[in-house]
C-alpha cells in the first residue's frame, strides 16, 4: 500500500486554521500529525490550506443523451479542477433515468469518470416497481414543476406513494408545492431534501418544518439576482429563476442562522449557442463554486468552516455516503488545496466543461483550489491532470440527522450555557446519537 506525505499543510479544525502533516495510506486519511512521517512519496504543500473535496450532490451530467452538453469525462474534469472529488448525477436525462436498465447503463458510462461518482434515480408516477429494485442510490429525485427532460409529477397521490417507498427523496418544488410536499412528508414522518430553494417565502417554509426537510442553495441563486439575469439576457434562463435581492439575502442569512444544510451547483450545462437561440434554462457551475465561497470568505460573509460543512461534511451525512466529507482518520482522502490569496477572472474560454461560459463571466475571485487529490492521488494540480479512474460511491442504508451547522461550529470550550451556539444547538434537530437511538 503506497504512503503519501502531505507536509506542511493547514487545515481548519474547531473554526481555527492549524498547520499539520496529512500521511495518507492507500486511498485513506491515516493520520493528521504535527511531525513529518516517513512515506512513499512527499508532496510540499508550503503553508496551503487543505479542505474536504466538495461533494456537490446536485449535478446535471447530460450523458446518456445528451453528450454534446457534457459527458462523465468532460464533467469529471471541470469537477477535479474545481476542487469537487465527488458528483452526484440528477435522472432527468434524455430519456431520463427512472429504469434499473438505464441508471446500469448510467454505471457503465460513467467509469470514465476522474473523481468519484453516485446517482439520483427519477420517479415519474409509474415505476414504483423500478423504485424498489434500484439499489445503491442517492435519493429518488421528484420533480414538481417544469425542468429539463419532462419528469413533472402532476398527481399528488403518485408523491405520496413515493415517499412511502423510497429510501430517501429530493424535491424540485417551489412556492406552494414545496409547501405541499412538506407538509405530506411531515404527516408520513418523512424527511425530504428540498434543492435549490431560492425565496424568502421557502426559507420560512422550512423554519416551520425544520424536522421535515433539509435545506440545499445553489450558489447562483447567492450570488446572482434578477438584474444579473435581465444583464445576461438569454443566457440567464435558470430554474428557479433568479430572484430579487431581499430573497437573495435571505438565503445568507439562513445560511448565517443554520437553515441550510448544504451547497450545491445544480450544474446543468447548455452550449452557449444553444441558450442565445432559444430559451433553456440552467448555468453551469463546477468550476465556480469554490472560489466564489471563498471569495465571500475573504469577504468575511462565510468562515472556511462554513464552507467545509456545507460542502463536504453535510452532504455526506445527509445522503449516507460513506466515508467521505471530513478530514479524518479512516475517511477517504478525497481533498481539495486552496489558494485564500489567489485572484483570477472567470473567463468561460478557460473552464473545462464543454459548455464554456459562466455567468459569472468576467468577475474576479479571490480564492481558488489549486490541487486535488481523490481517495489519495493527486489528480490535479496547477492545470496539469494525473491519470484517475473515479469510482461509484457507497450509500448507507440508514441515513441519520446530520448536524445541524451550529452543532458543527460549537468550539470545544463553549462560552457558558448563554453561548449563542449552544442555545441554538440545544433547539435545534436532533443530534447524530439520538437519531441512531430513536431508529433502534
Amino acid at each position: 500500500m503506497k504512503s503519501t506525505l502531505l507536509k506542511n499543510c493547514r487545515i481548519v479544525e474547531n473554526n481555527k486554521l492549524i498547520s499539520c502533516h496529512l500521511f495518507l495510506e492507500g486511498e485513506k486519511i491515516g493520520h493528521i500529525s504535527d511531525d513529518p512521517i516517513t512515506a512513499d512519496e512527499v508532496i510540499d504543500i508550503k503553508g496551503k490550506i487543505v479542505i474536504p473535496g466538495m461533494i456537490d450532490c446536485h449535478v446535471h451530467c447530460r450523458e446518456p443523451g445528451n453528450p454534446q452538453k457534457e459527458d462523465y469525462l468532460t464533467i469529471s474534469r471541470a469537477a477535479a479542477k474545481g476542487g469537487i472529488t465527488t458528483f452526484l448525477d440528477m435522472p432527468n436525462n434524455t430519456p431520463p433515468t427512472t429504469t434499473v436498465e438505464r441508471l446500469e447503463e448510467k454505471r457503465v458510462l460513467a467509469k470514465k469518470s476522474l473523481v468519484d461518482y453516485g446517482f439520483h434515480f427519477g420517479a415519474d408516477g409509474k415505476n414504483e416497481q423500478e423504485i424498489k429494485n434500484a439499489k445503491n442510490i442517492a435519493s429518488v429525485k421528484l420533480y414538481l414543476d417544469l425542468t429539463t427532460g419532462g419528469l413533472k409529477l402532476d398527481d399528488f397521490s403518485s408523491v405520496e406513494r413515493i415517499l412511502n417507498i423510497a429510501p430517501f427523496c429530493a424535491v424540485h418544488a417551489e412556492q406552494e408545492n414545496l409547501t405541499n410536499v412538506i407538509s405530506l412528508a411531515s404527516g408520513l414522518k418523512k424527511k425530504v431534501y428540498a434543492c435549490h430553494i431560492s425565496t424568502a417565502a421557502e426559507i420560512q417554509e422550512i423554519r416551520k418544518n425544520r424536522k421535515s426537510v433539509f435545506a440545499e442553495v445553489a450558489p447562483h441563486h447567492l450570488f446572482l439576482t434578477e438584474d444579473d439575469a435581465a444583464s445576461l439576457g438569454m443566457l440567464g434562463h435558470v430554474r428557479p429563476a433568479l430572484k430579487t435581492k431581499a430573497d437573495q439575502e435571505a438565503l445568507w442569512n439562513a445560511i448565517a442562522g443554520g437553515l441550510v444544510d448544504t451547497i450545491a451547483t445544480d450544474h446543468a450545462p447548455h452550449l452557449k449557442e444553444e441558450k442565445m437561440e432559444k430559451e433553456i434554462y440552467g448555468f453551469p457551475g463546477l468550476e465556480t463554486v469554490i472560489p466564489l465561497l471563498l471569495h465571500a470568505v475573504n469577504e468575511k460573509r462565510l468562515t472556511l468552516q462554513d464552507v467545509v460543512v456545507l460542502t463536504s461534511r453535510n452532504p455526506a451525512k445527509v445522503f449516507g455516503i460513506h466515508n467521505k466529507g471530513q478530514l479524518k482518520e479512516g475517511f477517504d482522502a478525497d481533498l481539495a488545496v486552496i489558494d485564500l490569496d489567489l485572484e483570477k477572472e472567470v473567463r468561460g474560454t478557460c473552464l473545462l466543461t464543454k459548455c464554456a461560459w459562466s455567468p459569472f463571466e468576467g468577475k474576479v475571485l479571490k480564492g481558488w483550489p489549486v490541487a486535488t487529490f481523490i481517495r489519495g492521488t493527486l489528480v490535479y494540480r496547477d492545470g496539469n491532470f494525473f491519470p484517475h479512474q473515479g469510482k461509484e460511491i457507497t450509500i448507507i442504508a440508514r441515513r441519520p440527522q446530520p448536524p445541524t451547522r451550529e452543532q458543527n461550529l460549537i468550539p470545544e470550550n463553549p462560552e457558558g450555557e448563554n453561548s449563542p451556539s449552544l442555545q441554538r444547538e440545544k433547539e435545534g434537530s436532533l443530534s447524530l446519537q439520538q437519531e441512531e437511538e430513536n431508529n433502534g
